[in-house]
């Protein structure tokens, strides 16, 4: 800022010496001239008469006042002009930055289920929750090595930010068991419709934990939901009763895990040693005490015995896709908690709405999904009601 104001300085100063010159000469013609038309010249050595003082010391204040008035109009159109220039610059700034958080949430989001999709289904990978525990080390390495190298900050965990978590992440690990589980047999584009029954689960806990009551509007949307959800699975040509029971069941945890997460949130703050605990703590915390729970789920549901005969696990190209999803999780966690801070509670949740519908479209043509008219009138039913719930949240906190 001092070098530009410096520059705009020196512009304004570097004319000066001509302009003394020509103010110089305006004077001495206007004193010739004057002294021409009464017969006199005035000479080198002659004293000057009151009269032609006066002329000149007005044609000085003229001179000086037009030039006064010249360099404020200049300064001010300089002022302004910078002001703009500014103004600008800054909204371009912001806008870039909630656009450029916008497309990384939705590619980041959209990327990850497909990319656990095209894993569990097309290579028929049956260990979904190795797949899970695989996803979390990544996370765990990436998020100690930028704390380590001072980019982001995390709570050291104690033991008694442990105990207080546990709960919330026994949640944690089973709704992201059940999502495995679910996308395994069901297609992408019901599963982000049956998703929606969530949110009337979660309105449901709300209204009797927390006493809030909810607008005509936001039932209204629910209501859509659960219609659209039930005629999508009467019409679902791939339809799998097993798929469908580990996503009611994925429904019901995530809506406990986000009821669960505002009480403990609270008496978590308590016990860590700064009075506070910010995203990247929770990405940490969540995904180190998902590891030896993910290691018991593993002996329990007897995937180690497919691990050391599935001949995936000496693919190169299999490890690649598998360490893209890992790093596609947590893309998630950073894009949702930047996009989060440059927009709003509000905006978030209308994209998140929103990012169904091409996400729904690109699951049908990428996996070659078999379709009916009715199927997918239920499936574009269910994402507007998404949408339109959004809408209906935004206008209820506003």
């Amino acid at each position: 800022m001092g070098s530009r104001t410096l520059s705009i300085g020196a512009s304004l100063d570097s004319p000066d010496a001509p302009f003394e010159r020509n103010h110089t000469e305006n004077v001495s013609m206007v004193s010739l001239k004057f002294h021409e038309s009464n017969g006199v010249l005035d000479q080198g050595h002659q004293v000057s008469s009151p009269v032609r003082r006066d002329v000149v010391s007005r044609s000085l204040s003229a001179v000086k006042v037009h030039e006064k008035d010249e360099m404020d109009l200049e300064s001010g159109k300089l002022e302004k002009d910078r002001d703009k220039t500014i103004r600008s610059n800054k909204i371009v700034k912001i806008q870039n930055q909630a656009l450029l958080s916008g497309l990384a949430y939705c590619i980041s989001s959209c990327s990850m289920i497909l990319v656990n999709k095209f894993v569990l289904s097309s290579y028929d990978f049956n260990a979904g929750i190795s797949l899970m525990l695989y996803q979390n080390f990544i996370s765990v390495v990436i998020v100690s090595i930028l704390s380590s190298l001072g980019l982001i900050s995390t709570e050291p965990l104690t033991w008694r930010l442990i105990k207080v978590w546990l709960p919330v992440n026994v949640i944690f690990v089973g709704m992201l068991v059940t999502s495995m589980f679910s996308l395994k047999y069901i297609n992408v584009a019901m599963v982000t419709v049956l998703k929606n029954v969530t949110n009337v689960i979660t309105a449901v806990g709300e209204m009797y934990l927390f006493k809030k009551h909810h607008d005509s509007r936001v039932w209204t949307a629910l209501f859509l939901m659960i219609i659209s959800a039930v005629s999508g699975g009467i019409t679902d040509l791939s339809f799998h009763a097993i798929g469908y029971a580990w996503q009611i069941i994925n429904c019901f945890l995530t809506a406990s895990y986000s009821l669960t997460l505002r009480r403990v949130m609270d008496t978590a703050k308590q016990v860590t040693k700064s009075g506070n605990l910010n995203e990247f703590s929770m990405v940490l915390l969540n995904n180190t005490l998902s590891l030896p729970l993910g290691i018991l789920l593993i002996f329990v549901f007897r995937e180690v015995d497919y691990l050391c005969t599935t001949p995936l696990l000496r693919m190169p190209d299999f490890w690649l896709v598998m360490t893209l999803s890992g790093f596609l999780g947590l893309a998630i966690s950073f894009t949702s908690m930047w996009f989060l801070h440059q927009t709003g509670a509000t905006t978030y949740s209308l994209v998140g709405s929103l990012n169904k519908i091409p996400l729904s479209v690109a699951g049908i043509v990428l996996f070659k999904v078999p379709t009916s008219l009715e199927n997918s009138a239920s499936i574009f039913f269910g994402l507007l009601a998404g949408v339109f719930f959004a809408r209906a949240k935004m206008r209820e906190r506003s």
